[in-house]
């Protein structure tokens, strides 16, 4: 067996999470906390992206931080003052909605100090990853657990080795926002082998409308590849640089294919779809949901049209 063949079946167990950004579209509220911190309901986003990662069996995770996010490290940690103080008044429920936090995982932390692009970011997980696949999770992208995509990019490796991306379909008019895949159906359904990447290209030279989200598996060849990555847009080292060198590279761990979602994703990246994932994610719950639709109902019925205070 060669080591391209041995890698395919090799368990998949860590997770990076790049979360050194500081945020700017989100200010003033983020000028004292991270975004990664901001509550979806009660929730803040980045519990949403360890507990994915956690459900796919990826207990150990790896935080990538920078200045000013050690809200990020308290939140994984134990509060026993606040602990003690719940059991005390006998609130069981909301100790454990505390404690869950707590318990996800092995959650560990690495400042990437000069923030220089994703691609960097991802290179600095390398002495912690070492010479096994991991999966790299984006904050701004929340993937609803009732369809789980990890499960799927998992398998997708260990049939063809190498890298796999999740993609989406977008209308061609929004494929400047995302990164763009060059690829070829496969025969499976919504896999694809990915033979090039390009970096928010223009709309009309986009070779297709499959847009990178945030979701990766890399194979630990990814690390030789960024060593050698020099600064593309924006000055910063591209991972999308570093996977077309392995779309496109002959050798152990090389190839990419993708993964098409087609599943429910809650986009945090922007103000307002921050809060249409609000919206959508607190409509569904047991607690609030029903109440929350009945107002939203009300809300737009009674919302006056597009002009009228204007006109009044």
């Amino acid at each position: 067996m060669t080591e391209r063949d041995a890698r395919p079946g090799r368990t998949v167990r860590k997770a990076v999470i790049p979360a050194a950004g500081q945020g700017t579209r989100f200010l003033p509220a983020t000028k004292a906390m991270p975004k990664e911190m901001l509550p979806v309901v009660d929730t803040p986003a980045i519990q949403y992206i360890v507990e994915e990662a956690v459900r796919a069996g990826l207990t150990d995770v790896l935080m990538i931080t920078g200045r000013n996010k050690r809200s990020l490290e308290d939140h994984f940690d134990r509060n026993v003052e606040l602990e003690v103080g719940l059991e005390a008044k006998g609130d069981q429920a909301k100790l454990a909605r505390v404690q869950e936090s707590t318990d996800l995982g092995q959650v560990h932390y690495v400042r990437q100090g000069d923030p220089k692009g994703l691609g960097h970011a991802v290179a600095v997980a390398e002495q912690h990853v070492g010479d096994e696949p991991f999966v790299v999770l984006l904050g701004d992208d929340i993937v609803d657990p009732r369809d789980p995509l990890l499960d799927t990019m998992i398998k997708v490796r260990e049939e063809h080795g190498g890298s796999v991306v999740a993609f989406m379909e977008v209308p061609r008019d929004q494929i400047h926002l995302y990164g763009c895949a060059v690829a070829e159906p496969t025969g499976q359904e919504d896999v694809v082998k990915v033979s090039g990447l390009v970096e928010k290209p223009k709309t009309e030279e986009a070779p297709s409308n499959l847009a990178i989200i945030g979701r990766y598996l890399l194979d630990p060849a990814v690390f030789a590849v960024l060593r050698e990555t020099p600064p593309g847009k924006g000055g910063e080292i591209q991972l999308t640089d570093a996977l077309q060198v392995l779309a496109q590279g002959e050798g152990p761990g090389y190839g990419v294919h993708g993964v098409v979602f087609r599943g429910r994703r809650y986009d945090t990246g922007d103000k307002l779809d921050y809060i249409k994932a609000v919206v959508r994610l607190a409509s569904e719950r047991e607690d609030i949901g029903g109440e929350l639709r009945d107002w939203l109902a009300e809300y737009v019925r009674d919302m006056p049209a597009p002009g009228a205070a204007a006109q009044a």
